[in-house]
């Protein structure tokens, strides 16, 4: 079985250490006035990117987006992508590791999961004035290593997850009005499909896992999103098997064995009425 590639934090970056798992890069310098090209793969780390201004395509778990001014993307540590950027970008990009970041505060951790499980933002131009501000100012701190700077760099995240997190507030025509325990179950739900894919299928698992009732995650579920938890699961099965038909040769019987399916016609059934098409189809067209 072969496993889709992984970036590490640790040995990614030309930098010769990511200082506990943290880098900034400025844009400009990162390209140095070439364009940039990274192909399928997949990180254990978290990595946003602040594009000022410019072009290129960023596909993420199969969904692409233009990359145009004032956009930001957000990437939770496991997710797929490759990205394409036009050689006159600008802008940040963050690279962090989830133990450089780890708020203890249920609020500060409920942001986090919120922005990232945004993925994608086209950000008000005043407002990502603002979150601009900010990066630079983590790139200061990151580059002067003044006494405390870690410290003030975890402190200018916590800055710019509120900022974002206002912008899509300020941009949702319909909000939901639920409670904070609420969106914190379904972000920790949304967590443990992604570490538990493999192994855990049923509604009912995932409820024990987050201590409540098969019927409450339902209901929370409806509520964010107009779903039932069996979608939604079902849903990351589908997209796990399409990471690895794309970004790997294995055979279709080994990702069926990885995904927990002993029955590889069962599996190729669950795929074709959930995708569309069979696994072999949906990897033909797609490369």
């Amino acid at each position: 079985m072969k496993y889709i590639p992984i970036r590490k934090i640790n040995g990614y970056s030309k930098e010769p250490d990511f200082l506990g798992g943290f880098s900034i890069r400025d844009l400009q310098d990162l390209l140095g006035g070439k364009e940039l090209v990274h192909e399928l793969h997949r990180h254990d780390f978290f990595f946003i990117l602040a594009v000022r201004k410019g072009l290129g395509i960023h596909e993420i778990d199969f969904i692409p987006y233009n990359v145009h001014d004032n956009a930001v993307f957000m990437l939770r540590p496991g997710q797929v992508h490759k990205l394409e950027l036009k050689k006159d970008c600008a802008g940040f990009l963050l690279e962090f590791a989830p133990t450089f970041y780890h708020p203890n505060e249920t609020l500060s951790k409920q942001r986090l999961s919120r922005a990232v499980n945004k993925g994608f933002c086209t950000v008000e131009p005043a407002r990502f004035k603002k979150l601009l501000a900010v990066l630079r100012g983590i790139f200061h701190e990151f580059t002067a290593k003044q006494e405390g700077y870690l410290e003030m760099i975890r402190a200018n995240l916590d800055i710019f997850f509120i900022e974002f997190i206002r912008q899509h507030k300020s941009r949702d025509a319909n909000p939901k009005n639920t409670g904070a325990h609420a969106q914190d179950r379904f972000e920790d739900f949304l967590e443990q499909l992604e570490m538990n894919i493999a192994s855990l299928k049923r509604v009912s698992q995932y409820a024990n896992l987050l201590n409540l009732s098969a019927y409450q995650l339902n209901a929370i579920t409806r509520e964010k999103v107009g779903k039932p938890a069996s979608a939604l699961i079902n849903e990351r099965i589908i997209l796990e098997a399409k990471r690895y038909l794309l970004a790997t040769t294995n055979q279709v019987k080994e990702i069926a064995d990885h995904l927990g399916y002993e029955d590889m016609s069962y599996f190729i059934r669950f795929f074709k009425k959930h995708a569309g098409l069979s696994p072999e189809a949906f990897r033909k067209n797609l490369q």
